[in-house]
């Protein structure tokens, strides 16, 4: 991309001007640093905010050059093991949910496949990096021939991305705040596999946000219904009232790849009205000052 003309310094020329000073006691302090070259500086905690609309800023830029427009999010478990691997599952039911490993893979080059007509531009497969449920979606894009996104988050106990990330589009995060709203900001439709409380808290929260309307409906489809079933009483949350009959809508239960996709096609046509309103209208509305 060209650089845009400008009448001062760019900040590439500054920083190996300020490299080739000469080094005395007054160049030696932190004090004497380009702020925007100073480590220590941007690290500290006052810096916060700054950092963050970083994280925002760096993938927005860098998919704006790539032309990538909408993408479909998979979440899902990093301890979902391939099929030929479930004999290492640490438990029956990981060994038994590896089925998932596949259909993710098979729904990843699927999509890809319908990306490609758009040159990548459209229905870009996203995962969160790691293994498991997210690397078959990356290798399912790989399968494909296509590219696919990957938003890694720093943690002590993570590896590096899966080999099947596209280095292009492989992005690391500090916030998981901000990391959350790249999976979402784009997103044409969102797949979640059997996962544990990572999976779950994106799930709950792209639910929470369609269905107090901050984010457009789309297709939210669920893989395994036995599994979702077993860990949520999606009824029992509606009898309670703490949910409404209606936002069980919200979402699908599917099983295969070839499902998940014909249900995203469909979207228009099967999304049902809803009855009333998502929010709770008794809710008084809260006066601004």
């Amino acid at each position: 991309m060209a650089r845009k003309q400008n009448t001062f310094p760019n900040a590439e020329d500054d920083i190996s001007r300020a490299a080739g000073v000469p080094e005395t006691p007054q160049t030696r302090s932190p004090a004497y640093r380009l702020a925007f070259a100073d480590d220590d500086f941007l690290c500290r905690d006052e810096l916060r905010g700054t950092r963050i609309q970083l994280e925002m800023l760096k993938p927005e830029l860098i998919l704006a050059e790539k032309g990538i427009e909408s993408t479909v999010v998979m979440f899902g478990g990093a301890r979902i093991p391939e099929p030929s691997r479930k004999d290492e599952a640490r438990t029956e039911t990981l060994a038994e949910l590896s089925k998932y490993y596949d259909q993710a893979r098979e729904f990843a080059r699927l999509m890809t496949i319908k990306s490609m007509e758009s040159y990548g531009r459209e229905d870009v497969i996203v995962t969160g990096g790691g293994p498991g449920v997210m690397e078959a979606g990356n290798r399912g894009a790989a399968d494909a021939g296509g590219a696919s996104m990957s938003l890694n988050i720093v943690l002590p106990h993570e590896q590096a991305p899966n080999e099947y990330c596209t280095p292009d589009l492989c992005f690391n995060f500090h916030y998981f705040a901000t990391r959350k709203i790249h999976f979402l900001m784009r997103a044409k439709a969102i797949t979640v596999f059997p996962g544990g409380f990572g999976t779950l808290d994106e799930l709950f929260e792209t639910l929470t946000l369609i269905q107090t309307g901050r984010m457009e409906r789309m297709p939210v489809l669920l893989f395994g219904e036995e599994f979702w079933r077993k860990i949520i009483n999606w009824d029992a949350l509606a009898d309670a009232g703490t949910i409404s009959a209606e936002d069980i809508k919200l979402f699908h239960f599917v099983e295969t790849a070839a499902e998940a996709v014909q249900i995203i096609e469909d979207f228009k046509e099967i999304v049902e009205p809803l009855d009333e309103p998502l929010i709770d209208s008794t809710i008084p509305e809260q006066s601004v000052s």
